[in-house]
């Protein structure tokens, strides 16, 4: 495969990039956060971000990516200019620190899956099965499983990612329309669609932490400013419609999310109302491998759906994943590996440092916490590309560039320059607060498994060795060497 091979069509490049963004924080988190933050109050926020947030900066990392022809690390290097090379490696690390974690995530669904398919979850609690099988040797396994699945797809390049998301992403849309379908049919499910849908305008006026909320939630699920919408737009062809791509994108992302929320809040609402506040309340794991099989079980052909569920999140999480290995394997290309070597080293450090997280929830925890918050960062560090390279010159000649019929106006040269710099700020500093909170004695303590002192020790090493290998990056990344040869 040579640098310049591009995905066959726009149809292969919506859906390689919504594999990409539709991940397990959709299914999973997002009925949660929605049901904890005023449900219809939350979806107006959540909407209302789409556009001060996502949409923005997916039209950036297409713009950037399309321009540049290289993975982060390069197209910083080249487009917004030496000095901010170490930034696109701030990037790179956080989404490779996010892959390390998230094949775990993709190994218990895998096994969550197999439960469903065995009829182990009618002879064992849900309960039972997830204590049994959560920081063992069993998830060691199942999380090298989603690796080797993944490595499989990346091998291939782009046209073996494109091929591969022809068939999961169609086929998750289906599962979670049959699933929604099903879920609003249940007696009793309309409390839960108006839960959902009837916002209270007066909470939205005096509660922030809805906003804040719905900020993060599209930073997390959207894969805006993550370096993986860029990853993909290395191959895109030239005559492509930036703006359209991003709204398809946005929207298609998004709807995932609200059918995800339509069929947890309905069957939790008709099923079992009385513990309602009790299941979303919570966390991501205990809702989707201890609550909702219980719910499940108690449904007519409860079985069934609870397959289609459970392979509906195996999907989602497994484009992920191909989408986050195959953006560190595009950095170690640009630096000058072919494509078999690099994928061969990202893919065995995902496997050796993976095994971590998948021995010690702990672990998990902190990593998902430090680069969580990290991603905000990211987004922080594309909006100062984006003003490095000059945003009017990338809405006018590459956004609004012949190929791109949807024109977008100056609205959004202020919205990447101003508005979301300043929500990173906000997001990043509401966490970090919060967390103080959450131990008030030991939140400097760098050591903690969510504590303020466990970030900044964490970014605080790995922005200090990507500052002082700033130049040593930068040429990896700026020889012509580095340019991925056929294969």
């Amino acid at each position: 495969m040579s640098a310049q091979e591009h995905f066959s069509s726009r149809w292969g490049l919506i859906l390689a990039t919504l594999g990409m963004a539709v991940g397990t924080g959709n299914i999973w988190r997002f009925p949660r956060v929605a049901a904890t933050n005023g449900g219809g109050s939350f979806l107006v926020a959540w909407l209302v971000f789409l556009f001060l947030w996502s949409i923005p900066l997916i039209i950036l990392e297409f713009a950037l990516g399309k321009t540049a022809r290289r993975g982060v690390v390069g197209a910083f290097a080249k487009l917004a200019g030496r000095g901010a090379t170490w930034m696109g490696g701030w990037v790179a690390l956080c989404a490779t620190a996010i892959m390390f974690y998230y094949s775990v995530v993709a190994g218990w669904c895998l096994r969550f899956l197999w439960a469903s398919i065995s009829g182990e979850l009618g002879r064992r609690s849900s309960a039972e099965v997830w204590e049994s099988f959560a920081e063992s040797w069993g998830a060691v396994g199942a999380h090298a499983i989603a690796v080797l699945l993944a490595t499989a797809v990346v091998w291939f390049g782009v046209r073996g990612i494109e091929r591969v998301a022809k068939v999961l992403i169609p086929t998750l849309f289906v599962l979670v329309i049959i699933l929604a379908i099903r879920a609003v049919t249940l007696p009793g499910a309309s409390a839960g669609l108006e839960f959902l849908f009837k916002p209270d305008w007066g909470e939205l006026l005096t509660n922030p932490r809805i906003w804040l909320e719905a900020l993060t939630q599209n930073a997390w699920d959207t894969g805006a400013g993550w370096g993986l919408i860029l990853t993909f737009a290395i191959y895109m062809r030239t005559r492509e419609d930036v703006p359209l791509n991003a709204f398809l994108i946005g929207f298609g992302n998004n709807s995932v999310s609200l059918l995800a929320g339509i069929m947890v809040l309905c069957t939790i609402f008709a099923i079992s109302p009385g513990a309602s506040s009790e299941i979303v309340g919570a966390n991501n794991e205990g809702l989707t491998f201890i609550w909702m099989p219980q719910l499940f079980a108690m449904m007519p052909a409860g079985q069934v759906f609870m397959i289609l569920f459970f392979l509906a999140l195996t999907f989602a999480a497994l484009t992920s994943q191909i989408s986050l290995l195959e953006l560190a394997t595009r950095v170690l290309i640009d630096a000058g590996w072919t494509r078999p070597k690099a994928l061969g080293i990202a893919a065995g450090a995902g496997l050796i440092f993976g095994t971590f997280s998948a021995l010690h929830m702990g672990f998990f925890k902190n990593q998902d916490w430090v680069w969580g918050v990290g991603l905000l960062l990211s987004g922080f560090f594309f909006a100062i590309a984006g003003l490095r390279y000059g945003l009017e010159r990338v809405r006018q000649h590459i956004v609004n560039a012949d190929g791109s019929d949807l024109k977008i106006g100056y609205w959004w040269t202020l919205f990447v320059g101003v508005l979301v710099p300043l929500e990173a700020v906000v997001l990043m500093v509401w966490w970090l607060v919060q967390a103080r909170s959450w131990d008030p004695k030991g939140y400097l303590d760098p050591l903690g498994e969510s504590s303020v002192g466990t970030v900044l020790a964490q970014w605080a090493l790995g922005l200090l060795l990507l500052i002082l290998a700033n130049g040593w990056l930068f040429r990896r990344v700026s020889s012509e060497k580095s340019l991925e040869k056929p294969s």
